[in-house]
């Protein structure tokens, strides 16, 4: 019989929690560090105390700072595989650029952003592949899926499929948003749309 002065487990004990759903807080929780504190302010201590679990649980699962921040990339980064298709390539470009404004002021493109930013040349190099696989080949497969449609509608010139016109948007968005530290407005986007990629892809020529 147990003895009335013991507290009752189930009003005093909190549950513990194991496995995957564990393992989600503590990634959600080093998304936060990222967002909040940056990749150079953030420890494993402060990523177990945001995921309200010991640092023992956090290094059981990853070894290392770079290791969890990685994992939490690839977990939080959006899918960039489902293409647009609203019948002109104006339109569909547009709405990409859209989508790739949206992700990059995310919290896991804010988190991005901090690795990038603060990451010196050897560290950024555990993030490489994450950034490739995650962000730019699936980004790229999908500017030329919208170009090769456009080409089928007569919109785009045959010779637009090129490497400069694809690195194009990316480039631009990459340095509004690193070097002049600034968010794309909706008015911005369309001019940029407008009278940069529209005039570069449009048949018979820019």
């Amino acid at each position: 019989m147990v003895p009335p002065h013991w507290p009752a487990a189930s009003a005093q004990t909190p549950s513990r929690r194991r496995g995957a759903v564990l393992e989600r807080a503590i990634l959600e929780a080093a998304l936060d560090q990222l967002g909040t504190v940056g990749w150079n302010g953030l420890t494993m201590e402060g990523v177990a105390a945001g995921a309200q679990t010991g640092k023992a649980a956090v290094y059981r699962r990853w070894s290392s700072k770079e290791d969890l921040v990685a994992d939490a990339l690839r977990s939080g980064l959006p899918d960039f595989h489902t293409v647009p298709d609203l019948g002109s390539v104006r339109e569909d470009l547009l709405e990409l650029c859209r989508r790739a404004r949206d992700a990059m002021y995310s919290r896991p493109g804010s988190a991005l952003r901090s690795v990038i930013h603060e990451c010196d040349t050897k560290q950024a190099e555990r993030f490489h592949a994450v950034i490739i696989k995650g962000v730019v080949e699936p980004t790229l497969k999908m500017l030329r899926e919208v170009v090769n449609r456009g080409m089928e509608r007569g919109e785009v010139r045959r010779d637009a499929a090129n490497g400069y016109i694809f690195d194009a948007i990316p480039a631009m968005m990459m340095y509004r948003s690193k070097i002049c530290a600034s968010e794309w407005t909706d008015r911005e986007l369309k001019e940029m749309i407008d009278q940069l990629m529209v005039p570069l892809l449009r048949s018979g020529g820019p």
